[in-house]
């Protein structure tokens, strides 16, 4: 039988970015868990996180649930003057790795 609180919960688990090794946050988010997020674990006040947010960078609220931590996008409707900290989307800064080499087709072969 599964365990009924885990099974509701789709909260934010801590985990480390496999790249670069920091603590992240990640969460499936929206209807059918349509987004996958992965958030830096620093909590920031509302105005820094807005601050630091761009096209391709999200700030979320960061609330605790009796699950654990849950992530809430911080949107035209977010409430002025949220008392929670948030967090932003996490941006790595680990170098990309090389690719690794791929065989090229020859001509004629297929």
């Amino acid at each position: 039988m599964t365990n009924t609180r885990q099974a509701r919960s789709n909260g934010a688990r801590p985990t480390r970015c496999p790249r670069c090794h920091r603590p992240v946050l990640r969460q499936l988010v929206g209807q059918r868990a349509a987004l996958d997020v992965t958030a830096d674990t620093a909590p920031l006040a509302p105005a820094a996180a807005h601050a630091l947010t761009g096209p391709n960078r999200l700030a979320w609220c960061l609330r605790q649930t009796r699950d654990g931590p849950d992530l809430r996008w911080t949107g035209p409707t977010h409430r002025a003057g949220c008392p929670h900290p948030h967090v932003i989307d996490h941006q790595c800064t680990a170098p990309n790795r090389p690719r690794a080499a791929t065989a090229t087709a020859q001509p004629g072969l297929f």
